[in-house]
């Protein structure tokens, strides 16, 4: 054929022409090329070799069939009823769609994409507290947490009634709650703040603060309420005339929200108006036993058709008043001696006007969607905050116990074995406090993301958890004797109930992070599943053949950009957190590739395959909290300070990614294609690693940092409760730190002296006289260095008990009821029960209420949270 360039590619090597086209197709790839560019590029390729006419008809034919909408829609037709047939897609229950539905799709849409776009997610809002919220925390917040001894509240199983009042008179029950309705109005940043700082101090006065601020009364009425529900109940809520609480869970119904048993039935009574008569059993129920008022989710029923909506209403919220007739309290849990209040309640027979449904007669039947959509921002919010303060207090005491206590003569914190755990504690809680902050953020602007909510509930409290552990490791003995001098031994006492409520992590990591996100930060999936539901081939072709090209563009980015090791990717700043973005890059392609290789082989069973879904969600965890990593250290101005903990937080994130991809190309099954998976994926990713785990040298870097005064022992504890009075335990710890840092140059200077020949060969201690006696230290360092010896000896004491007041104080709860539960009180049950070492009288005397010690009107008006004296070695027998 006599045309210009027709056959050119004859005189080229062959070798030329492969590179070239894998080049091309390489470039068409990687930059997500659209359809016709694609074809373009076929048909120069069949022109340059000289295709035959018959190749050029069937090209022709396959071009038309992909290009020309009508064609391809007969297509999608085809394969539209193969995967109905096949059952392939997963089909979506009503309460299912709820939960997607709800919430919006936030920073995990880009990481899903396989493409982020960086420069979005570090425009993101990284907020600070106003001046109010800032004052608020140290102002209530810091005299609260003085007020409160949490050994004393362990005992008496309540706060005390003055810190009750204190806390309703500083609005602490309002920060939720708007200013026009008598609240605080505190964004989600300063309520984070709230309980942060309440966190690191007492989990049972975090818990009182956070159930009224989080899901619950307070929230749902402000989103989804009348009127006249706002007007009446929010200024009772934020002066805290009335305690709330929200009663979701049941018996038989934990996780599986949706298998509830409390029905809610409408009627007309005998004057004709409009009620619902409610039968419940709910358990785990915070601050149920004195609330006054409590919502309660149930399953509503309209046999008449009363309300105009069907028989069958579905889940719906409504206020109960504790006061009505046929609503059972009084009793309560003992969740691991944990005192906050945490109760069953019943009800039977209750009625009420159907105005108590949220919302009123409207709000029938939307429950769910209710509390699904407040959850999808509450649960990223409080239950972190928490964890971040408990990673501030551990933070705070392990490093400084690592500093004063001493074996073989020297700090056990110079040991590497200590180091480890200490640079973990360090590391884990910058992470946290980075997502928490980030994450705060996104809800002052307006997002309820689902997916990162769930994100953030597993991983800061599956953190928490372990940093605990690693704190009560670096203090052994002073970390396993309980007593009011022990500051961790209630905090590790209490892990397992943030590990539980508000979606079990088990089920959080295997079920909503990965399987939610695989439906609803997908660009495609959702739109497919729904067009299939819908029979609506047009809309499935649209999502089809994107989702094909979104493939095909993440395979060629996988590829590319591990081949480079991310350096094809761009980053959006320059510095030391440059080569992180980069790396992100190649994880976010890499993620949403065999996602979509994942889904696409399993369907509908992937949300089965629970371990490997896990997986999956152990990396777009590390994804996220890597992202907010990097914004914290760009938005806080690259800090010299913050470098360290910069690339050990990178470096940790992207070895758990690794070790996620590592575990999904063992286990996951592609029909076809596990050969590859197992034989060159494998391999390839552990010659090829993604990340691993920071080294020895940049652990003890961070180890040393929360050893030292200043610097950032203070910066990463920032807004933690640090009383001055040495009285307190944390107080007394901090004096001996001081003390032991300012003297540490002392003991230098006599080990100088060792190696000088001036002093002989001995433990610096033992020549301190000698040493002041001839000129090496003066006077002032000799009395500095006893000083911080008397200091650090009383520090490292721990509690002890004679054993008549061991037994006395040993705490009995009573017999649980035939429900399991125990009396409201703690005390009154011991007292009734007659039970041998029931609390003595400086915990409470006489009867007690049903509110129980020291609630709000209860007994023990006059008892404060001064904890008992912290017996000393001499005074026991």
């Amino acid at each position: 054929m006599d045309l210009p360039l027709f056959d050119a590619f004859a005189g080229m090597p062959t070798l030329g022409i492969v590179a070239g086209v894998l080049l091309v197709l390489f470039v068409l790839g990687y930059t997500g090329a659209p359809l016709w560019l694609w074809a373009t590029a076929g048909a120069v390729g069949l022109y340059g070799g000289g295709a035959p006419l018959w190749l050029w008809i069937s090209y022709g034919v396959l071009v038309a069939i992909f290009n020309v909408g009508p064609i391809r829609r007969q297509v999608s037709a085809g394969l539209m009823q193969l995967m109905e047939a096949l059952q392939f897609l997963p089909t979506i229950s009503e309460t299912e769609q709820t939960a997607i539905d709800a919430g919006s799709v936030w920073m995990d849409g880009e990481l899903f994409s396989g493409n982020p776009d960086f420069e979005k997610t570090l425009d993101q809002l990284y907020p600070d507290l106003s001046d109010k919220e800032q004052a608020f925390l140290d102002g209530p917040c810091e005299e609260v947490c003085g007020m409160v001894d949490d050994w004393a509240v362990h005992q008496r199983g309540d706060l005390s009634a003055e810190t009750w009042d204190y806390l309703k008179e500083q609005g602490f029950f309002g920060l939720i709650i708007p200013e026009e309705h008598g609240g605080l109005g505190f964004s989600a940043a300063g309520r984070s703040a709230v309980v942060q700082k309440l966190g690191g101090h007492s989990v049972p006065l975090a818990i009182t603060v956070m159930v009224p601020n989080s899901l619950g009364p307070g929230e749902l009425l402000l989103h989804y309420g009348t009127d006249e529900q706002k007007e009446h109940y929010l200024p009772r809520l934020a002066s805290g005339d009335l305690i709330p609480s929200f009663a979701l869970t049941e018996p038989n119904a934990g996780s599986d929200a949706g298998a509830m048993e409390s029905r809610g039935e409408v009627f007309r009574d005998e004057d004709g108006d409009l009620k619902v008569r409610l039968n419940w059993e709910k358990r785990y129920i915070s601050l149920a036993a004195i609330s006054g008022v409590l919502g309660l989710a149930f399953k509503l029923e309209d046999p008449n058709n009363l309300l105009g909506k069907g028989e069958d209403l579905g889940i719906t919220c409504a206020l109960v008043p504790t006061d009505a007739d046929g609503v059972k309290l009084g009793r309560r849990h003992d969740p691991l001696g944990v005192a906050f209040y945490n109760c069953p309640t019943e009800g039977e027979d209750v009625e009420l006007p159907i105005d108590a449904i949220i919302g009123g007669a409207e709000g029938a039947g939307r429950g769910w969607a209710m509390l699904m959509d407040a959850l999808s921002a509450g649960r990223g919010l409080m239950l972190p905050a928490q964890a971040v303060g408990g990673g501030k207090l551990v933070t705070r005491v392990a490093g400084a116990h690592a500093a004063v206590r001493e074996q073989f003569g020297l700090s056990i914190g110079k040991f590497e074995g200590i180091e480890e755990p200490l640079s973990r504690i360090a590391g884990y809680t910058y992470i946290m406090d980075a997502a928490r902050t980030y994450t705060a953020g996104a809800v002052d602007r307006g997002e309820k993301p689902a997916v990162v909510s769930a994100i953030m509930k597993y991983n800061t409290t599956e953190m928490q958890r372990t940093l605990v552990n690693d704190g009560m490791d670096v203090l052994a003995g002073n970390g396993i004797s309980r007593g009011p001098g022990n500051l961790l031994a209630l905090a590790y006492q209490s892990l397992p109930i943030s590990i539980t409520v508000e979606g079990a992590n088990i089920l959080t990591r295997t079920m909503m992070i990965f399987g939610q996100g695989a439906i609803r930060c997908h660009p495609y999936a959702l739109t497919e599943i729904e067009a299939l539901m819908d029979e609506d081939v047009e809309k499935f072709d649209d999502a089809f053949w994107s989702h094909i090209g979104h493939v095909l563009r993440n395979g060629f980015r996988a590829f590319g950009l591990s081949l480079t090791r991310g350096r094809l990717a761009r980053a959006p700043v320059s510095g030391p957190a440059a080569p992180y973005y980069r790396k992100m890059a190649w994880a976010a392609a890499s993620f949403a590739f065999f996602a979509d290789l994942a889904m696409g082989s399993l369907g509908g069973a992937l949300k089965r395959k629970e371990k490997i879904t896990g997986r999956f969600a152990d990396i777009l965890s590390w994804m996220y909290l890597g992202t907010a990593v990097l914004t914290r250290f760009e938005k806080e101005g690259r800090p010299s300070e913050q470098e360290p903990f910069l690339h050990w937080s990178m470096q940790y994130a992207f070895a758990r990614m690794q070790e996620g991809f590592e575990g999904l190309f063992e286990n996951l099954k592609v029909p076809g294609l596990t050969w590859l998976l197992r034989g060159v994926m494998a391999p390839w990713s552990r010659l090829n690693t993604m990340g691993s785990m920071p080294d020895d040298a940049l652990g003890s870097r961070l180890a040393q940092a929360i050893q030292e005064k200043n610097g950032a022992r203070e910066w990463l504890t920032e807004d933690l409760y640090v009383p001055e009075d040495r009285t307190e335990p944390l107080g007394e710890l901090e004096w001996a730190f001081r003390l032991n840092r300012d003297a540490y140059h002392v003991g230098q200077t006599i080990k100088d002296a060792i190696r000088d020949g001036q002093l002989p060969k001995k433990r610096p201690r033992q020549l301190l006289d000698r040493a002041r006696d001839e000129g090496i230290i003066t006077e002032e360092e000799y009395d500095l260095v006893h000083r911080a010896d008397e200091a650090r000896e009383q520090y490292i004491q721990v509690d002890e008990f004679p054993l008549d007041e061991y037994r006395d104080r040993r705490m009995f709860p009573g017999t649980p009821t035939e429900r399991g539960a125990f009396a409201s009180s703690i005390v009154d049950a011991s007292e009734q029960t007659g039970a041998e070492g029931s609390p003595p009288d400086d915990f409470g005397d006489g009867p007690s209420p049903a509110h129980g010690d020291g609630a709000p009107g209860g007994a023990g008006a006059d008892v404060d949270d001064e904890a008992p004296d912290r017996p000393k070695p001499s005074e026991t027998a």
